[in-house]
């Protein structure tokens, strides 16, 4: 349209309209540039992209509690396992002795228990006798002391009355440490008739039958083997890491964003991304957190800008972004992989041209 004015505005003048028709048509490859160029930036501030992006996920290391030969290994390099499934199998036999002699010992102490307290029994009834001697004792040193008085007896006489009350009370308080001591042995000196030895047993039996069940490993939680590195017949220590378990369902994506992209990037927005390893598939996600600092802030070295030259680098703030598993139902996303993740925030073209009109 815009050429066909030019032409019949310039019907009468010669050489005109080839110059006026090439002059439209570039105008026009401006416009549409510009349209394009406009459109192009407006999306760049309402979807945020960028190709620093990976997927991570945990990854949960596989350690033995207790030390062993390895008796079976139940699963294989990258299989899927579910919470609650055998991986591996440590020898149980040392095991199962250990339990055999815990419970002999509890067997024992209960046996010394049952002696000790017939000991406490017969303790308490030769202090009964003793005491009856002391108090008889006593009587008799008494009543020698009026006869001795009266001239009856001798003083031969009152001194072996005097003798037999001191043996009588040395009796009587051996008796009484006798006693003590048989009823500590067997644990009725404290209130409750606490017998120590046998709990003692007790406890040493339930911590064998601990390391027993610590012999059989389960998975955690549902996932992925990887970096197994053990087989049947081998010597593991405790704490040795024996293959590790990457729960996939509960992976993300951590993306890299310079500083000046996220400043409308906000958790819950959605995300669509794009793996360089699934061509022309989109996932999607969405916003879960952005870190509290940059990555530089968090490295090994970081930065020192108050020393030497300062150059300025745009630095980049990790955001978590979770992915939908009804989007990667089968779970082809792995740790590592390369992916392109777009924010979309939600602007419109309106809020972005309204930032640059200087007049606001």
């Amino acid at each position: 349209m815009v050429e066909e004015a030019v032409e019949k505005s310039l019907a009468g003048k010669p050489g005109n309209g080839k110059k006026y028709k090439g002059a439209a048509i570039l105008l026009v490859i401006i416009i549409g540039v510009s349209w394009g160029a406009l459109t192009m930036f407006i999306k760049s501030k309402t979807h945020i992209e960028t190709d620093n992006a990976f997927i991570e996920a945990r990854i949960v290391p596989v350690s033995s509690r207790v030390s062993g030969t390895v008796a079976r290994v139940l699963v294989n390099d990258n299989q899927f396992v579910k919470q609650g499934d055998l991986l591996l199998e440590i020898d149980q036999r040392d095991y199962k002795v250990q339990i055999a002699k815990a419970a002999a010992g509890v067997g024992v102490a209960e046996n010394e228990s049952g002696g000790e307290l017939l000991k406490a029994e017969g303790a308490g009834a030769a202090l009964q006798s003793a005491r009856a001697r002391y108090d008889q004792a006593l009587l008799d040193h008494a009543r020698g002391e009026k006869l001795f008085e009266r001239e009856v007896i001798s003083k031969e006489q009152l001194d072996r009355l005097t003798t037999s009350k001191r043996v009588a009370v040395s009796q009587l308080k051996e008796a009484e440490e006798s006693l003590k001591r048989a009823r500590t042995e067997a644990g009725l000196a404290n209130k409750g008739g606490n017998r120590a030895r046998v709990l003692q047993r007790k406890a040493q039996l339930e911590e064998a039958e601990l390391q027993l069940s610590y012999t059989k490993i389960f998975a955690v939680k549902d996932g992925y083997i990887t970096r197994k590195s053990v087989e049947p017949g081998s010597n593991i220590q405790a704490g040795q890491p024996l293959m590790a378990l990457v729960p996939l369902q509960d992976a993300w994506i951590t993306a890299n964003y310079k500083e000046r992209q996220i400043t409308y990037i906000k958790p819950g927005q959605k995300v669509d991304f794009t793996v360089d390893t699934f061509p022309g598939l989109t996932f999607s996600g969405k916003v879960d957190s952005i870190m509290a600092g940059t990555g530089a802030a968090f490295s090994l070295l970081p930065p020192e800008n108050a020393s030497g030259n300062y150059v300025k680098v745009v630095q980049r703030v990790p955001v978590k972004i979770t992915i939908n598993n009804a989007s990667d139902p089968d779970h082809l996303l792995r740790v590592g992989m390369s992916v392109i993740p777009t924010v979309l925030t939600g602007r419109t073209g309106k809020d972005v041209l309204k930032e640059l009109n200087p007049f606001k």
